[in-house]
């Protein structure tokens, strides 16, 4: 069994992620840990435990511990959350929320993930990072050294190869704490270290309004994995003209899941730009390995969108 913790921002594509991973049968999800991002963190963990809740009612699987953590940047707030995405409840504002009785628990959310890896035997741990990485530099604060015992740390980050969708330049996951993600990057972890681009979640991974439709009739959870990305829906109706939805981090936990759904990957050496102005957020690449920096993260491009789409479509036909 894979054992994987999950870091996320409690976005309407991050309820889909978790869905995945809670119905994939070779995955054990240990834990979960919040980071403020898509919405306010109070948000995120009523989305978190909403995600849970369902697969809980309709496959009969077990809520696992849900762990709040940071609740803004590491230099402080961001007045911008991704609304225009996701809606303002992050769910599609369809009035989803979880049962009165299920709450977070009391740990911090980096000192969970921090004591989950000390618990653990090294290399045994599979961390997926689906928001910014505030968490995952806080637990590095806590104590240096603990990434290392991670067997691999995926991030839902960068724009790849291509542009961004946050400003001209950065993804929203790294925008919104490029100093997180910079000390992470330039840190001394042994890990194998993957961020997914924006780019592999477009193009034919996207989601059309005719995958959209045949999804819904998978599965009651199927219906609400669509459902809840309703404002998506709605956004890309006004800038493509189509009913479609661009799933960043289902693609993103799909290459954890289905190793076999990567088309093209690469290690590079990577920076981030963390200077005021334009290229904030910016994930630098060294694509054709120009400069002499040692290669520090790999990165994933393209999917085989065939095989991601025929794979989530199973999984959710319950």
């Amino acid at each position: 069994m894979r054992k994987l913790w999950i870091d996320t921002d409690g976005g309407s594509d991050d309820a889909v992620a978790i869905m995945m991973a809670m119905l994939d049968k070779d995955t054990e999800v240990l834990g979960i840990s919040t980071v403020v991002g898509n919405t306010p963190i109070k948000q995120v963990n009523s989305n978190v435990l909403w995600s849970l809740e369902q697969c809980c009612i309709h496959t009969g699987c077990d809520i696992v511990d849900v762990y709040s953590g940071c609740s803004q940047p590491l230099l402080g707030p961001k007045t911008r959350h991704a609304f225009e995405t996701h809606g303002n409840d992050g769910l599609g504002d369809l009035g989803f929320s979880p049962s009165a009785c299920l709450e977070v628990q009391s740990q911090f959310g980096p000192q969970s993930i921090v004591n989950m890896l000390l618990d653990n035997e090294v290399n045994t741990i599979d961390i997926i990072a689906l928001g910014p990485l505030t968490n995952l530099a806080v637990a590095m604060h806590i104590n240096r050294d603990v990434l290392s015992r991670a067997k691999s740390i995926t991030i839902m980050g960068s724009a790849g190869l291509g542009i961004g969708n946050v400003t001209p330049l950065a993804e929203f996951n790294i925008w919104y704490d490029a100093e997180a993600a910079k000390l992470l990057l330039d840190s001394t972890i042994d890990v194998n270290l993957t961020f997914v681009g924006w780019d592999a979640c477009l193009y034919d991974a996207i989601f059309s309004e005719g995958d959209c439709k045949h999804f819904r009739s998978l599965s009651e959870l199927g219906r609400l994995a669509i459902d809840c990305n309703q404002s998506l829906v709605n956004l890309n109706l006004e800038r493509f003209k189509i009913a479609c939805i661009d799933f960043a981090d289902p693609v993103a936990m799909a290459t954890v899941l289905w190793p076999s759904c990567i088309k093209y990957r690469e290690r590079y050496h990577c920076d981030i730009d963390t200077l005021p102005g334009l290229g904030y957020g910016a994930f630098i690449i060294d694509r054709h390995h120009d400069f002499e920096g040692t290669p520090n993260a790999t990165v994933i491009s393209k999917i085989h969108a065939d095989i991601y789409k025929t794979k989530m479509k199973k999984l959710f036909r319950l």
